[in-house]
C-alpha cells in the first residue's frame, strides 16, 4: 500500500513538471525578453497560483473542468472526465508549480547577456537557433533548478489535489493526501511516520540532485565560455 502511494507520487509529480516545463519556458523567456501591453496582467497571472490558496487554485480547476465548466463541457462531448482522476492530479501539481518553474527559468534568461544573442542574430542566426543555441544552454542551471523545485512541490502538493482530484485510493492518493487520511485513524501513527520520513528523504534527494546537477552545469558552461 505505502509503495503504492509513493508510485502515485512520483508519476504524478514527474508527469506534472512535464507538463508545465514548456508552457513555462516560454511564458519566462517571453516575460524576460519582451515588453508588451497587459504584461503586468500576465505575470500576475502566471505567478498567481504561488500566492493563491491551493485550495482556490483547485476550486477554479474543479468550475473550469466540471462537466458545466468552459473546458469541461466541450471535453465532456469527447467522453473525456478530468476531476477526479489522476489526470486531475497531474494538472492540479502542475497548476501549482507553474510559477515556480517560470520564475527561475525567467531569472536565468535575464541574466544571459543580450549581446550574445544579439551577435549571433546579426551573424544570419534564426530566433529559434538563438533560443536553442544560446540562450537556454545558458539558462539550463535555472531551468534544472526550477525543474527540480517544481518536482519536489508536486511532491508536497495537497490543498489543489484534494479539492480537484479528490483522495481516491490507488489513483490519486499521494503522499500528503495518505498522511491526512491516516492521521484520522486510530493506532495509524507508524504509518504516518514512515510516510512522513519518505516524503522527507525524497523531497531531499530531489533538492540535492538539483543543486549537484546546478553546480556542474555552471561549471561546463564558465569553463565553455572561457574556452570561447
Amino acid at each position: 500500500m505505502v509503495w503504492q502511494i509513493l508510485q502515485i507520487s512520483l508519476s504524478v509529480a514527474i508527469c506534472a513538471v512535464l507538463a508545465a516545463l514548456v508552457p513555462a519556458v516560454a511564458a519566462a523567456y517571453v516575460l524576460a525578453r519582451f515588453s508588451f501591453s497587459g504584461k503586468s496582467l500576465v505575470e500576475a497571472l502566471c505567478y498567481a497560483p504561488l500566492v493563491l490558496p491551493p485550495v482556490v487554485t483547485g476550486y477554479l480547476l474543479l468550475v473550469l473542468f466540471s462537466r458545466k465548466g468552459w473546458l469541461g463541457r466541450w471535453l465532456a462531448d469527447f467522453g473525456i472526465l478530468v476531476p477526479f482522476t489522476w489526470t486531475a492530479a497531474v494538472l492540479a501539481a502542475a497548476v501549482i508549480a507553474f510559477p515556480l518553474l517560470v520564475r527561475s527559468v525567467r531569472l536565468a534568461v535575464e541574466l544571459v547577456d543580450p549581446r550574445l544573442e544579439e551577435a549571433a542574430a546579426g551573424l544570419g542566426a534564426s530566433p529559434w537557433r538563438v533560443f536553442f543555441g544560446i540562450t537556454l544552454p545558458l539558462a539550463s542551471p535555472g531551468v534544472l533548478t526550477g525543474t527540480m523545485l517544481a518536482f519536489a512541490r508536486c511532491l508536497g502538493e495537497f490543498g489543489a489535489t484534494i479539492t480537484f482530484a479528490g483522495n481516491i485510493q490507488g489513483e490519486t492518493r499521494s503522499i500528503p493526501l495518505a498522511i491526512y487520511t491516516y492521521l484520522q485513524q486510530p493506532d495509524a501513527e507508524a504509518t504516518v511516520w514512515f510516510l512522513v520520513a519518505l516524503s522527507l528523504a525524497v523531497s531531499l534527494a530531489a533538492l540535492w540532485g538539483s543543486e549537484v546537477c546546478n553546480r556542474r552545469l555552471r561549471v561546463r558552461l564558465g569553463g565553455a565560455h572561457v574556452g570561447a
